[in-house]
């Protein structure tokens, strides 16, 4: 049996002494966080904000087998946030529509949780109406016209059945139930509502797709309602695409098992202790950034090259070769060898040993 089967459904319980602890020292953890970077300047913690939502909607994608474009993430996030960081990219609709999800529900995070709101969610997510090849419902609750919705895994013909969902025609009334507990005000920790939403809501599992997304915007939300902050500085979906297979081991053991939450609960402080843990790698990146421009602030630059430097301070991915900025600058061959070559006898840029067409640059970081 499923737990959404049981009689007691959706009655949680949990071993408070278990977690008291751990609720402790990661709530300990997040403010010393939110401390650190309410220390930093208006333009370093928002440079932090987008680092952290672009992760965020790059990873939270990847867990369900989706790579986007990052710098049409990036760019997309950039421009909602009024920031301007040069050279920004045009992002097609799938990109827009999970930034719009995941800046709606952390940006308006004080603003109910509503079926309205998760079905213009789901239709941002969704554009075309299609997952893949596959027709969907769209900003509608499933109705399970093609049979139940399942979760499996595997070869056709060798499937391994993980979780079976409810019925679609329960989804309605479960999902009523869900909101209703979501937006009203409890002695529930905000983090531990988090952990429970997300279990409650992947549960029920509404939507014909993108439950997994949409349950950690909501995570998202709850955290953000935690902080009373729109600016997030760790993601959560981050941390879960590095524990991946221990996240589906963990959550399809709680599905199968009686009410008591307390193993998932657990799991999920402690990963969300690590992804806090992370986010000091985020904000290392931002100070680092911030010494570099310091360091070389008497270095004469025109935008193309602030552009580069810009996107290499950001992990650029691959080698940066004359090529490449070409066609990152929109400019021809000979410029770009000119601005490189420039910046090589300023010391901004290392030329590596290699001659020809292998010549690549990388920054002077020391």
């Amino acid at each position: 049996m499923y737990i959404h089967e049981l009689a007691d459904w959706p009655r949680f319980r949990w071993n408070n002494k278990v977690l008291a602890k751990t609720l402790a020292e990661v709530r300990h953890r997040q403010g010393l966080l939110i401390g650190h970077m309410g220390a930093l300047g208006f333009d370093l913690r928002q440079e932090a904000v987008l680092r952290t939502l672009t992760s965020d909607v790059l990873k939270s994608s990847e867990i369900e087998g989706e790579k986007l474009d990052a710098e049409q993430v990036r760019s997309s996030i950039a421009r909602r946030l009024g920031m301007d960081i040069g050279g920004l990219k045009a992002a097609d609709r799938n990109v827009e529509g999970v930034v719009e999800m995941v800046l709606d529900a952390t940006r308006h995070y004080d603003q109910p949780l509503t079926a309205d709101r998760l079905f213009a969610w789901h239709a941002a997510l969704f554009p075309t109406g299609r997952s893949g090849m596959r027709k969907i419902s769209v900003g509608a609750w499933r109705d399970d016209r093609d049979g139940p919705m399942q979760v499996v895994s595997g070869p056709i013909g060798k499937e391994r059945l993980h979780f079976e969902a409810p019925a679609a025609p329960r989804v309605d009334q479960d999902m009523n139930a869900f909101l209703d507990w979501f937006n009203a005000n409890r002695d529930i920790d905000l983090v531990m509502k988090a952990g429970l939403a997300h279990l409650w809501f992947v549960t029920i599992h509404p939507f014909d797709d993108g439950n997994g997304r949409i349950a950690r915007a909501i995570v998202d939300m709850a955290f953000a309602r935690s902080e009373n902050s729109t600016q997030r500085f760790y993601s959560m979906s981050t941390q879960i695409r590095q524990e991946r297979n221990a996240y589906y081991e963990v959550l399809e053991r709680t599905q199968k098992a009686d009410m008591d939450v307390t193993p998932w609960l657990e799991w999920f402080l402690a990963c969300l202790g690590r992804a806090i843990d992370g986010a000091q790698t985020v904000l290392q990146g931002v100070l680092d950034k911030a010494k570099f421009w310091e360091r070389i602030r008497s270095v004469a630059m025109n935008d193309r090259q602030r552009l580069v430097l810009d996107k290499l301070l950001d992990g650029f991915e691959g080698k940066l070769t004359t090529t490449k900025y070409a066609k990152l600058t929109k400019s021809s061959q000979d410029t770009a060898l000119r601005d490189m070559m420039y910046l090589v006898d300023k010391g901004v840029l290392v030329r590596s040993a290699q001659g020809g067409r292998s010549t690549s640059y990388t920054l002077n970081l020391s």
